[in-house]
Protein backbone atom coordinates (compact mmCIF):
# COMPACT_ATOMS: atom_id res chain seq x y z
CA UNK A 1 0.00 0.00 0.00
CA UNK A 2 1.37 3.39 -1.01
CA UNK A 3 1.41 5.86 1.88
CA UNK A 4 0.82 9.56 1.03
CA UNK A 5 3.77 11.80 1.78
CA UNK A 6 1.50 14.63 2.92
CA UNK A 7 -1.97 14.21 4.40
CA UNK A 8 -4.12 17.22 5.27
CA UNK A 9 -7.21 16.99 7.46
CA UNK A 10 -9.99 19.53 8.03
CA UNK A 11 -10.96 18.81 11.64
CA UNK A 12 -14.67 19.47 11.25
CA UNK A 13 -17.59 18.71 13.53
CA UNK A 14 -16.26 19.15 17.07
CA UNK A 15 -19.18 21.32 18.12
CA UNK A 16 -21.79 19.11 16.46
CA UNK A 17 -20.26 16.05 18.08
CA UNK A 18 -20.79 17.68 21.48
CA UNK A 19 -24.31 18.94 20.76
CA UNK A 20 -25.44 15.46 19.72
CA UNK A 21 -24.31 14.26 23.14
CA UNK A 22 -25.95 17.23 24.90
CA UNK A 23 -22.55 18.52 25.95
CA UNK A 24 -21.07 22.04 25.72
CA UNK A 25 -19.46 22.77 22.34
CA UNK A 26 -16.16 23.43 24.09
CA UNK A 27 -15.98 19.78 25.18
CA UNK A 28 -16.15 18.86 21.53
CA UNK A 29 -13.05 20.95 20.85
CA UNK A 30 -11.25 19.34 23.79
CA UNK A 31 -12.07 15.84 22.56
CA UNK A 32 -10.96 16.91 19.10
CA UNK A 33 -7.53 17.81 20.53
CA UNK A 34 -7.34 14.44 22.30
CA UNK A 35 -8.21 12.66 19.06
CA UNK A 36 -5.53 14.55 17.16
CA UNK A 37 -2.82 12.75 19.15
CA UNK A 38 -4.28 9.34 18.30
CA UNK A 39 -4.62 10.03 14.59
CA UNK A 40 -1.23 11.74 14.32
CA UNK A 41 0.41 8.79 16.04
CA UNK A 42 -1.25 6.37 13.59
CA UNK A 43 -0.18 8.49 10.63
CA UNK A 44 3.38 8.44 11.89
CA UNK A 45 3.26 4.64 12.33
CA UNK A 46 2.06 4.28 8.74
CA UNK A 47 4.98 6.34 7.43
CA UNK A 48 3.33 9.68 6.64
CA UNK A 49 5.97 12.42 6.53
CA UNK A 50 3.71 15.48 6.85
CA UNK A 51 0.34 15.77 8.54
CA UNK A 52 -1.32 19.19 8.32
CA UNK A 53 -4.49 19.83 10.33
CA UNK A 54 -6.90 22.75 10.06
CA UNK A 55 -7.41 23.79 13.67
CA UNK A 56 -8.49 27.46 13.49
CA UNK A 57 -9.22 29.47 10.35
CA UNK A 58 -8.94 33.20 9.73
CA UNK A 59 -12.75 33.19 9.55
CA UNK A 60 -13.21 31.46 12.93
CA UNK A 61 -12.70 34.78 14.74
CA UNK A 62 -16.36 35.50 13.96
CA UNK A 63 -17.52 32.71 16.29
CA UNK A 64 -18.91 33.52 19.78
CA UNK A 65 -16.30 35.13 22.02
CA UNK A 66 -16.51 32.36 24.62
CA UNK A 67 -15.74 29.70 22.02
CA UNK A 68 -12.87 31.71 20.52
CA UNK A 69 -11.36 32.23 23.97
CA UNK A 70 -11.58 28.51 24.61
CA UNK A 71 -9.89 27.70 21.30
CA UNK A 72 -7.13 30.14 22.21
CA UNK A 73 -6.28 28.24 25.38
CA UNK A 74 -7.62 24.79 26.23
CA UNK A 75 -6.57 22.66 23.22
CA UNK A 76 -3.08 24.14 23.48
CA UNK A 77 -3.09 23.43 27.18
CA UNK A 78 -3.70 19.79 26.31
CA UNK A 79 -0.75 19.78 23.91
CA UNK A 80 1.35 21.50 26.54
CA UNK A 81 0.43 18.94 29.20
CA UNK A 82 1.31 16.10 26.85
CA UNK A 83 4.58 17.49 25.56
CA UNK A 84 6.41 14.35 26.74
CA UNK A 85 4.30 12.29 24.33
CA UNK A 86 5.51 14.42 21.42
CA UNK A 87 9.06 13.32 22.24
CA UNK A 88 8.04 9.69 22.70
CA UNK A 89 6.49 9.54 19.24
CA UNK A 90 9.09 11.85 17.69
CA UNK A 91 6.80 14.52 16.28
CA UNK A 92 8.10 17.84 15.09
CA UNK A 93 5.29 20.34 15.77
CA UNK A 94 4.98 23.51 13.71
CA UNK A 95 2.19 26.10 13.79
CA UNK A 96 1.35 27.64 10.42
CA UNK A 97 -0.59 30.85 9.92
CA UNK A 98 -0.75 34.41 11.15
CA UNK A 99 0.85 35.28 14.46
CA UNK A 100 -0.17 38.94 14.82
CA UNK A 101 -3.67 38.27 16.24
CA UNK A 102 -2.90 35.44 18.65
CA UNK A 103 -2.71 36.26 22.39
CA UNK A 104 0.80 36.61 23.81
CA UNK A 105 0.35 33.73 26.27
CA UNK A 106 -0.62 31.41 23.43
CA UNK A 107 2.31 32.57 21.29
CA UNK A 108 4.64 31.68 24.16
CA UNK A 109 3.15 28.18 24.36
CA UNK A 110 3.46 27.75 20.59
CA UNK A 111 7.12 28.82 20.61
CA UNK A 112 7.91 26.51 23.50
CA UNK A 113 6.31 23.52 21.76
CA UNK A 114 8.08 24.29 18.49
CA UNK A 115 11.45 24.75 20.22
CA UNK A 116 10.98 21.58 22.28
CA UNK A 117 10.29 19.43 19.21
CA UNK A 118 12.43 21.12 16.55
CA UNK A 119 15.14 18.44 16.69
CA UNK A 120 12.71 15.51 16.42
CA UNK A 121 13.28 13.61 13.19
CA UNK A 122 9.91 11.88 12.80
CA UNK A 123 6.74 13.09 11.15
CA UNK A 124 6.07 16.83 10.96
CA UNK A 125 2.71 17.79 12.46
CA UNK A 126 1.72 21.15 10.98
CA UNK A 127 -1.10 22.85 12.87
CA UNK A 128 -2.82 25.47 10.70
CA UNK A 129 -3.91 28.07 13.26
CA UNK A 130 -5.31 31.47 12.31
CA UNK A 131 -4.71 30.15 8.83
CA UNK A 132 -6.52 30.99 5.62
CA UNK A 133 -5.27 30.07 2.18
CA UNK A 134 -6.26 33.38 0.61
CA UNK A 135 -4.43 35.24 3.37
CA UNK A 136 -1.42 32.94 2.83
CA UNK A 137 -1.37 33.68 -0.91
CA UNK A 138 -1.78 37.45 -0.47
CA UNK A 139 1.09 37.41 2.02
CA UNK A 140 3.29 35.37 -0.33
CA UNK A 141 2.54 37.58 -3.35
CA UNK A 142 3.44 40.71 -1.36
CA UNK A 143 6.92 39.31 -0.68
CA UNK A 144 7.80 38.03 -4.16
CA UNK A 145 11.24 38.97 -5.45
CA UNK A 146 10.45 37.26 -8.74
CA UNK A 147 7.09 36.22 -10.12
CA UNK A 148 7.43 32.46 -10.48
CA UNK A 149 6.31 29.33 -8.63
CA UNK A 150 9.65 28.70 -6.92
CA UNK A 151 9.68 32.10 -5.25
CA UNK A 152 5.98 31.95 -4.40
CA UNK A 153 6.32 28.58 -2.67
CA UNK A 154 9.22 29.93 -0.62
CA UNK A 155 6.86 32.42 1.03
CA UNK A 156 3.93 30.06 1.64
CA UNK A 157 3.24 29.06 5.24
CA UNK A 158 3.00 25.42 4.11
CA UNK A 159 5.46 24.35 1.45
CA UNK A 160 4.51 20.74 0.63
CA UNK A 161 1.91 19.73 -1.95
CA UNK A 162 -0.96 17.70 -0.48
CA UNK A 163 -1.43 14.10 -1.64
CA UNK A 164 -4.55 13.23 0.36
CA UNK A 165 -7.01 15.69 1.88
CA UNK A 166 -9.61 14.41 4.35
CA UNK A 167 -12.58 16.37 5.67
CA UNK A 168 -14.74 15.02 8.46
CA UNK A 169 -18.38 15.77 9.36
CA UNK A 170 -19.82 15.29 5.88
CA UNK A 171 -19.07 18.72 4.43
CA UNK A 172 -17.63 18.74 0.90
CA UNK A 173 -15.69 21.96 0.49
CA UNK A 174 -12.18 23.26 1.16
CA UNK A 175 -13.19 26.26 3.31
CA UNK A 176 -10.12 28.31 2.37
CA UNK A 177 -7.66 25.53 3.28
CA UNK A 178 -4.49 24.82 1.27
CA UNK A 179 -5.93 26.00 -2.06
CA UNK A 180 -2.54 26.12 -3.78
CA UNK A 181 -1.11 22.99 -2.16
CA UNK A 182 -4.20 20.88 -2.93
CA UNK A 183 -4.23 21.51 -6.68
CA UNK A 184 -3.77 17.77 -7.36
CA UNK A 185 -4.77 16.30 -4.00
CA UNK A 186 -7.15 13.38 -3.74
CA UNK A 187 -10.18 14.25 -1.60
CA UNK A 188 -11.92 11.92 0.85
CA UNK A 189 -15.03 13.18 2.66
CA UNK A 190 -16.08 11.36 5.82
CA UNK A 191 -19.48 11.70 7.52
CA UNK A 192 -18.13 11.14 11.02
CA UNK A 193 -17.46 14.18 13.19
CA UNK A 194 -13.78 14.69 13.99
CA UNK A 195 -13.80 13.38 17.61
CA UNK A 196 -15.35 10.13 16.28
CA UNK A 197 -12.77 9.72 13.49
CA UNK A 198 -10.67 6.67 14.37
CA UNK A 199 -7.39 5.12 13.26
CA UNK A 200 -9.35 2.64 11.12
CA UNK A 201 -10.99 5.59 9.32
CA UNK A 202 -7.57 7.02 8.48
CA UNK A 203 -6.50 3.66 7.11
CA UNK A 204 -9.71 3.41 5.07
CA UNK A 205 -9.07 6.87 3.59
CA UNK A 206 -5.54 5.84 2.59
CA UNK A 207 -6.91 2.68 0.96
CA UNK A 208 -9.35 4.84 -0.98
CA UNK A 209 -6.43 7.05 -2.01
CA UNK A 210 -4.63 3.97 -3.33
CA UNK A 211 -7.57 3.16 -5.60
CA UNK A 212 -7.36 6.54 -7.30
CA UNK A 213 -5.42 7.03 -10.53
CA UNK A 214 -3.30 10.17 -10.17
CA UNK A 215 -2.36 11.48 -13.62
CA UNK A 216 -1.61 15.14 -12.77
CA UNK A 217 -3.22 16.27 -16.01
CA UNK A 218 -1.48 13.63 -18.13
CA UNK A 219 -2.46 10.20 -19.38
CA UNK A 220 -1.63 6.80 -17.95
CA UNK A 221 -0.92 5.34 -21.37
CA UNK A 222 0.83 6.92 -24.31
CA UNK A 223 -1.56 8.08 -27.00
CA UNK A 224 -0.76 7.05 -30.54
CA UNK A 225 -1.05 9.97 -32.93
CA UNK A 226 -2.09 9.45 -36.54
Amino acid sequence: MKIPNHIAIILDGNGRWAIRRKLPRNLGHYNGAVNLFKIANKAKELGVNYLTVYAFSTENWSRPKEEVNYLMSKPLDYLNENEHRLHEIKFKVEFKGRKDRIPKSMLETIKRLEDATKDNTGMVLQVAFDYGSKDELFNAFSKLEKFDEEHLRKHLYIKQDVDLLIRTSGEQRLSNFLLWQSAYAEFVFVKKHWPSFKEKDLLKAIKTYNKRERRFGGLKWKVKHY
